[in-house]
């Protein structure tokens, strides 16, 4: 389908999501994350890609924000229904099959940040700007901020940056864990991309069931996690690409996986 706000790409099994919105530094409109969840449909729906990349168009920012001026008119109803839309889109890049990554490029305020912890890897640029600012308008997060950036950074610096509003500069979102690492801006995407291709060449069961323990065994305790990795792992040796991955390395090939 034709997008207003964002740009998509397939190629060599790799889906990149571009939102399209510079001259408002990509900001969240209605309209804008509604795309976004139609475009994350499609790609779960697509068995050819092994991996997603999400980014802002330009080099300012990847997301900066909701759009404040749609929300100036909004009321408790309005807000209750932008907030569930952007629950289920981060909540679908979270379910999602194939790794996610955010290439953050510039700003990533708000439901920008939001988005990118949704993902299961951030990158960053050297400009790059990380924070939930939304106490500087009288509201909080409202697509999942307080519960990502508390599991990423720990309870207590989610508190501290939540009632601040302080933004935080790449170098410090990656010594928090926030960000894996910080790239120049002209080398982010090809990161990415690298990063998005190592992927795409390993076993995509196997990947896509290590994401899943991951996260499910994340809140769970470690007897009980352990034990989603041994029904996981068991399973995937009914798999032709187990048999495939096997054989390919006792007869010092590349494999060539197929799915199934």
């Amino acid at each position: 389908m034709a997008y207003q706000n964002l740009l998509i790409d397939h190629s060599d099994g790799i889906a990149t999501i571009t939102i399209n919105r510079p001259k408002s530094l990509n900001a969240l409109s209605t309209a804008t994350v509604a795309e976004l969840n139609l475009a994350v449909e499609g790609v779960d729906g697509d068995r050819e890609v092994k991996a997603l990349i999400l980014t802002g168009a330009g080099y300012k920012a990847f997301v900066a924000g909701a759009d404040i001026s749609e929300m100036t008119r909004m009321g408790t109803p309005a807000a209750l229904t932008f907030s569930e839309l952007g629950h289920r889109l981060c909540d679908a890049l979270e379910a999602l099959p194939i790794p996610t990554i955010a290439a953050v490029n510039g700003f990533a305020l708000g439901g920008g940040c939001e988005l990118a912890m949704a993902c299961d890897l951030v990158y960053a640029s050297e400009n790059a700007q990380f924070g939930q600012p939304e106490v500087n308008l009288a509201v909080i997060p409202g697509f999942g901020g307080t519960s990502r950036l508390a599991r990423r950074v720990g309870p207590h610096k989610a508190r501290e940056l939540i009632f601040t509003g302080d933004r935080i500069d790449a170098k410090t979102a990656a010594a928090l864990g926030l960000a894996l690492a910080v790239l120049p801006s002209d080398g982010l995407m090809a990161h990415c991309r690298a990063v998005a291709q190592k992927i795409a060449a390993k076993g995509p069961l196997a990947v896509s069931q290590a994401k899943k323990v991951i996260a499910a065994g994340s809140d769970l305790p470690l007897q009980a996690a352990n034990a989603l990795e041994r029904q996981a792992f068991a399973a995937l040796f009914g798999s032709l690409d187990q048999k495939e991955g096997m054989a390919a390395f006792l007869e010092k090939r590349p494999a060539h996986f197929q799915g199934r």
